[in-house]
């Protein structure tokens, strides 16, 4: 083990038994053996490969807004693209951005240059890899509308797919079925606009997050996806949730949606929340309730 950790130590900024909780936006989570934040491509590449040579799991995050970690010890390594992986650079209307820059950071320093687009993710607590891959989006828009090209590695090299290569669907995109490739950066293309209207909008939607969104308890965001002429928290409300707890863990009473930490919530509680509004909906309804959160060593 001390070779290991020695061999992957030099590419990168590494902490051991390190708190899930410290991770993720939901505080909950055991803990994990490793983490570890590359510092550029070439060693994100080498960890990966030292990893598997050693039989050891491995997981990638991004800032973990979107991530549903168990209680129980991950003996593993969590690689953290967003403190070395997170340069941007932009050229007239198009961006390259790297896959650990912050979707909020980003939405703000292009309505300092007047560029449109991106305005609907200035409330999204994300990265730019996690939210490619949740194909995120609020207010009708996605990063599927404004994201051209995505540079990832894929069985060991990196490569461009298109647009259409990633197939974004709501919610969804192919990298969700290929958990083992990994975003490395964007091609994002936006559109001139108005900084003032643009500032202006971008501050009326922060507002309506505040007033309808529980932004001051530990949560990720929305927790199942909408389906075909229904909304989650309606169905939700339907059964009569809105506001049950299970120990610490509560489906909020301003959100139904939203699934918070009231304290020190167990991953096991929200699991459980899950799960039972999901059963009792398809009892009731016969709907299946998809999940927007990604579950993680369960």
């Amino acid at each position: 083990m001390e070779t290991f950790l020695q061999r992957i130590a030099q590419f990168g900024d590494l902490e051991q038994n390190v708190s899930l909780k410290s991770l993720t936006t939901f505080k909950v989570g055991g803990i994990a053996s490793y983490v570890i934040y590359p510092n550029d491509n070439f060693a994100l590449q080498a960890i990966i490969d030292i990893c598997k040579d050693s039989n050891m799991p491995y997981k990638v995050f991004g800032h973990g807004s979107n991530m549903l970690c168990s209680d129980k010890q991950y003996d593993g390594v969590i690689i953290k693209l967003n403190r070395k992986l997170n340069q941007v650079y932009f050229d007239g209307t198009e961006i390259v951005v790297q896959a650990g820059y912050s979707i909020v950071s980003l939405s703000y320093e292009c309505m300092k240059r007047s560029l449109s687009g991106l305005e609907f993710a200035s409330g999204i607590p994300g990265t730019i890899g996690g939210c490619i891959f949740m194909n995120a989006g609020a207010y009708k828009k996605s990063m599927g509308d404004i994201t051209k090209e995505v540079q990832v590695l894929k069985d060991g090299s990196v490569v461009w797919l298109s647009n259409e290569e990633c197939e974004f669907e709501y919610r969804s995109s192919i990298f969700q079925k290929h958990p083992d490739w990994i975003i490395l950066a964007a091609k994002i293309q936006l559109e001139p606009g108005e900084k003032d209207e643009i500032q202006a909008i971008m501050r009326e939607r922060q507002q309506r997050r505040f007033d309808t969104q529980p932004l001051d308890y530990p949560s990720a965001g929305s927790v199942f996806r909408n389906l075909d002429g229904y909304f989650a928290w309606q169905l939700i409300d339907k059964i009569g949730y809105r506001g049950t707890c299970y120990g610490d863990a509560c489906v909020s009473p301003k959100h139904s949606n939203f699934i918070i930490n009231n304290g020190n919530a167990k991953a096991e509680d929200i699991v459980k929340l899950i799960d039972d509004i999901q059963a009792k909906i398809k009892r009731e309804f016969d709907l299946d309730m998809i999940l927007e959160v990604e579950k993680f060593n369960w």
